[in-house]
């Protein structure tokens, strides 16, 4: 295999990306049409790049049907940053926040928050290694809650909402959600939500830029709190100046926004959706078909992203994960606090890819099983 060879891509992220984008960023890398320099050299505040950012938003809007009353923002720091900037611009004076504990990365998110103010776990899956999302029965919320935190996929675990939880009567407690590793993998009803946050690195682009869309009364609460927060961790500074108060990670929107365009040539989010359900289906098929892997998530939480499975022993899994990286198949060994096999297939992730595992996979358990 020569250096130059694309092999399938499983990593959690940064993850793959279409080929397409790739191939025209890589056209393009040298001088961008129009600009006569490459995107990595253009200034931030050029008409050129205001277009690109404009567009991005657009296309945004577009994908996620996404209401005149929200803000788009791209930013930094990624979603671990949003871990803290959520509740420092959002936990008003003397009201709680409720975090619904499904996943490491909630937990994280729960750990930050107390740090800035009152936090009730409103439910937790941690005893049971985060096999599942926590039941709608299972919810204690707080009345008044300052806003709800959930995660809406779990990148480490496996796992992943089917359908939003209630936590109360129309949209009078706010809800936020991490949705990282799942964002535009299928429909989203903005509308149910206050904040939405992703890091780009998984369905929509490369690291580097993070999307927040905000709902202007959530904005209205940063705002108050503009004179104490810290500048650059303040949601409405960041509307105010349109996500240009510093310099953006211009390439990261410039690509991302390429993968948006990719993403409405697909057909939009309902179309993704059904060839991310088909991916999904083959690969817990075969998981599911003999026994000689195990799946980790319960079948009715299944993440359609990232699909978690063991082996037998942890030396078998060691030669799955040998065998299969030298056969072509790169970052299927799961994240290091939870060990197995974790095979993320993002929106760009080839079904042939798919195809590749599923095969390697059978002749895996026939020499071994």
């Amino acid at each position: 295999m020569t250096t130059t060879a694309r092999i399938h891509n499983f990593s959690a992220g940064p993850a793959v990306l279409p080929l397409s984008v790739l191939e025209e960023i890589q056209r393009d890398l040298l001088a961008l049409p129009g600009a006569g320099m490459s995107i990595l050299e253009i200034s931030h505040r050029s008409k050129q790049f205001e277009a690109i950012l404009a567009q991005a938003e657009a296309d945004i809007r577009t994908l996620g049907n996404i209401p005149a009353n929200y803000n788009v923002l791209f930013l930094q720091g990624g979603a671990s940053l949003q871990f803290s900037m959520v509740p420092m611009n959002l936990l008003t004076p003397g009201a709680t926040a409720d975090y619904i504990d499904g996943g490491s990365w909630a937990d994280k998110a729960i750990k930050e928050a107390k740090k800035v103010g009152a936090v009730n776990v409103a439910a937790s899956t941690k005893s049971e290694n985060y096999a599942r999302i926590p039941k709608q029965a299972e919810l204690k919320l707080t009345p008044g809650a300052a806003y709800v935190h959930m995660t809406s996929n779990n990148t480490i675990e496996g796992t992943e909402y089917k359908s939003l939880p209630a936590i109360g009567p129309g949209n009078d407690v706010p809800l936020v959600s991490d949705t990282s590793s799942d964002m535009f993998s299928r429909p989203i009803d903005v509308s149910r939500h206050a904040l939405i946050y992703a890091g780009a690195q998984k369905n929509m682009g490369p690291a580097g830029v993070t999307v927040v869309i905000i709902r202007e009364d959530m904005l209205a609460r940063s705002l108050e709190k503009k004179s104490t927060l810290p500048t650059m961790l303040n949601y409405a500074v960041h509307a105010e100046n349109g996500s240009m108060y510093n310099t953006p990670p211009a390439f990261a929107v410039y690509t991302l926004g390429l993968v948006m365009k990719w993403l409405i040539a697909q057909g939009g989010l309902a179309a993704i959706a059904k060839v991310n359900e088909r991916k999904a289906a083959r690969l817990y098929a075969e998981i599911d078909r003999t026994g000689f892997y195990r799946g980790t998530a319960q079948k009715d939480c299944r993440s359609l992203m990232n699909i978690t499975f063991r082996l037998a022993t942890e030396d078998l899994e060691k030669q799955f994960i040998k065998e299969s990286t030298a056969a072509g198949l790169d970052g299927l060994k799961g994240h290091r606090s939870v060990g197995g096999m974790r095979a993320s297939i993002y929106n760009a992730f080839p079904e042939a890819g798919v195809d590749a595992l599923v095969a390697f996979m059978k002749e895996f358990e026939r020499k071994r099983g």
